[in-house]
């Protein structure tokens, strides 16, 4: 009884965080970690005993990390006029990210730390943004760079995951293994339309009082199978949210239909409200969890913390290198680049014969709490006024919206 209330406390107080988070422009992230560990620091001069929770860590990792895409992708608008913020968005996440991956495998080489191939395993993690972090905290900024975030930080778990899966599973790299690689994008591809479509159909059509656990439950089930078959499964995650986001940009075929999309866009919303409850849920568990593991020795370990600085430093270079020549703006653009979740999975995903000395649990916790703190002092930054402003202006119109909405409802009922 005494660890249900502490979970339940622990889980408030995440809530608080979260509710607070617009105002003090603190990332519940930071706040959840420093909790977790303080509860650590606790347990241990209580001399409590807990079971061995490292288990778990991955668990809620993959689950919060469906969750989180899921719940970024259904709030994405489709359009003509987003194809700009899409390219840019794409191209933020994928240059930067392989020119580090690349200049600190070649560092590790260069120092005599292992073959290419296992430094590049290494550094891949390292050069992931988090979309766990960066979409949860660009929720108090305005709408253009939440928007722009949650497409950048998605595409930057999809490209690292495929990335990291490419270079750790393949012994070799030959035409056949771009090949095999080539045809798992296009498997991927046609699973996500086909799963896609039919998980729609299914919440269109559910007629039972519980329908939104087993879509949920399906999703998860779907990424999991794409995983052991190594197939980059963030892709249907992405593809899903976005076609229940933006329905009603489908309604001109015959199969979209035939779902009933003024139904099936009550039903969304629901979906998405569920989506979001649960994505809290999970997030705040997982780096609770997270923080409770933290050893305060690996937090402070001299050996490994200049290479997190001199890691984190060159995260930010090489992003503002990039921003300026794309010719986009800095603040708050440039801070928002934290290591965390998929920066962890992928870490612990790393075969025991491919780890170099350099990386370990020292390293990517310095490295993730760093670049957290620096997108924290950044955000902190950002003008609240013009926020708080466009905030207002979206409200209204959201207003309007279900006014018109319910203005057609009683129209019909009539």
């Amino acid at each position: 009884m005494t660890v249900t209330i502490a979970i339940c406390l622990l889980l408030l107080l995440a809530y608080v965080f979260d509710i607070s988070a617009p105002k003090t422009r603190i990332p519940a992230v930071i706040l959840l970690l420093l909790l977790g560990w303080c509860v650590r620091q606790m347990t241990g001069f209580l001399h409590l005993e807990l079971p061995n929770l490292n288990p778990a860590l991955p668990v809620l990792g993959t689950i919060g990390l469906i969750l989180i895409v899921l719940e970024g992708s259904l709030d994405l608008e489709l359009n003509k006029s987003k194809r700009g913020i899409i390219q840019r968005s794409s191209l933020v996440a994928l240059i930067p990210m392989l020119i580090f991956s690349f200049g600190l495998a070649y560092l590790f080489q260069y120092l005599g730390y292992g073959s290419f191939k296992s430094c590049l395993t290494n550094a891949i993690p390292l050069g992931i943004i988090s979309s766990a972090i960066a979409i949860p905290s660009a929720k108090s900024l305005s709408s253009k760079t939440k928007e722009f975030v949650t497409y950048e930080t998605s595409f930057s778990d999809i490209y690292g995951v495929v990335f990291f899966n490419f270079v750790s599973l393949n012994e070799q790299f030959d035409a056949g293994t771009f090949g095999i690689f080539a045809l798992e994008i296009i498997i991927i591809m046609v699973v996500s339309f086909v799963a896609t479509l039919g998980l729609s159909f299914l919440l269109s059509k559910i007629k039972h009082h519980v329908k939104f656990a087993p879509i949920i439950l399906l999703v998860v089930l779907i990424y999991a199978i794409s995983k052991i078959y190594h197939l980059p499964a963030l892709i249907f995650i992405l593809l899903f949210g976005l076609f229940l986001g933006n329905i009603d940009k489908f309604k001109q075929f015959k199969i979209v239909r035939r779902m009933r999309p003024q139904v099936l866009n009550r039903e969304v919303k629901k979906f998405t409200e569920l989506t979001t409850e649960l994505a809290f849920l999970i997030r705040a568990l997982f780096f609770l969890l997270f923080g409770y593991l933290i050893e305060t020795s690996e937090l402070l370990n001299l050996d490994t913390l200049y290479w997190a600085a001199g890691i984190t430093v060159s995260v930010y270079i090489i992003r503002a290198i990039h921003l300026k020549v794309a010719g986009m703006k800095f603040n708050p653009l440039l801070w928002i680049a934290p290591r965390g979740l998929i920066t962890i999975l992928l870490f612990l995903s790393i075969p025991a014969k491919h780890l170099i000395y350099p990386v370990n649990e020292s390293l990517v916790t310095q490295v993730i709490i760093l670049t957290a703190l620096i997108m924290m002092v950044g955000i902190m930054n950002v003008d609240k006024k013009a926020i708080e402003e466009e905030r207002k202006q979206k409200e209204e119109e959201k207003r309007k919206e279900q006014e018109s909405e319910e203005s057609e409802e009683d129209d019909l009922v009539g």
